[in-house]
C-alpha cells in the first residue's frame, strides 16, 4: 500500500532532534521526500540523514530570510515543488520575565516567530502557483495559557497560533491549508532541563499522568499534513495528554 505522503515533498525545520526528528522519520516512512533544517547540531542531522531513507539535511538559519530563500531554492531545484511545510524549529529561554535579559526575549521571538514567518512566506509563493499545500506550525500549550517562567516562550507560541489563523483565512480559497500543532509537555531535550520538582508538578496536572512522546506528536503532524485533514484549516490541534483540560 502506498504511504499517506507518497511522492510528496516536505520541509521540516529543526528536524535533527526531538519532535522534529520524529516528524522527519514518520513522513519519510509514509513515502515523502523530506528536507529538514538544522543550525548547530550537524552531527545529529547527519545521523538522521543516514538513518532515514528519503531524508536530506540542509543547513539553514530560519531567522535569516535570505538563508531561507536559498534553502527553498535548493529544494525547488532538486524536486520542483514543496507540498508540505512543518515549522518546528524553536528555542526557549526560561526564567522570571522581570529578570530575563532583553537579548533572551529577542532570541525567543526571532527564532520562534520570525523563523516561522520567514518559512511560511517563502513556501507560500510556490504553493500558490500549484494551488496546493499544507503548512503545519508547531506551537505549544504555553501559547494557550500562562506558565511561570515562560512568558517569552508563551508569547511566541501564541503569536504562531494567531499567524496560523490569519494565514489560513488568506490561503483557504487558494488550495493551501494552514494549521497549528499544539503539543504539551513532551520528553525531548528541551524539557529534559526542567527540574525534577517542576516535572512532578506538571505531571500531576496532566490527565494522562505522563509527558508525551515525540512520535505521538508526529502522528498528529502527519494527520494535519495529509489528505486525511483535507477539510481542516485555521485550527489548533492540541496534543497534551489532557493538560489543558485542567488548566483552561
Amino acid at each position: 500500500m502506498p504511504g499517506r505522503l507518497e511522492d510528496r515533498v516536505a520541509i521540516v525545520t529543526g528536524g535533527s532532534r526531538g519532535i522534529g526528528r520524529a516528524v522527519v522519520e514518520r513522513f519519510a516512512a509514509e513515502g515523502a521526500k523530506v528536507w529538514f533544517t538544522y543550525i548547530r547540531h550537524e552531527e545529529a542531522a547527519r545521523e538522521v540523514e543516514a538513518a532515514v531513507p528519503g531524508a536530506v539535511a540542509i543547513l539553514c538559519d530560519g531567522r535569516d530570510p535570505a538563508a531561507v530563500e536559498a534553502a527553498l531554492q535548493t529544494v525547488l531545484a532538486r524536486d520542483g515543488r514543496v507540498d508540505i511545510l512543518v515549522n518546528n524549529a524553536g528555542v526557549a529561554h526560561n526564567g522570571l520575565f522581570a529578570m530575563m535579559p532583553a537579548d533572551n526575549v529577542r532570541q525567543v521571538l526571532d527564532a520562534n516567530v520570525l523563523g516561522t514567518v520567514n518559512w511560511a512566506r517563502a513556501v507560500f509563493r510556490p504553493m500558490l502557483l500549484r494551488k496546493s499545500g499544507s503548512i503545519v506550525n508547531v506551537a505549544s500549550v504555553a501559547g494557550l495559557f500562562g506558565l511561570p517562567g515562560q512568558v517569552a516562550y508563551s508569547m511566541s507560541k501564541g503569536a504562531i497560533m494567531s499567524l496560523t489563523r490569519g494565514l489560513a483565512a488568506e490561503a483557504g480559497g487558494k488550495g493551501i491549508r494552514v494549521n497549528s500543532l499544539v503539543p504539551g509537555f513532551v520528553d525531548t531535550d528541551m524539557t529534559a532541563s526542567i527540574p525534577s520538582p517542576a516535572r512532578r508538578n506538571y505531571r500531576e496536572r496532566i490527565v494522562m499522568g505522563r509527558f508525551g512522546r515525540p512520535e505521538e506528536v508526529s502522528a498528529a503532524a502527519l494527520f494535519l499534513a495529509s489528505d486525511e485533514s483535507s477539510y481542516i484549516t485555521g485550527q489548533a490541534l492540541v496534543v497534551d495528554g489532557g493538560l489543558s483540560v485542567t488548566v483552561i
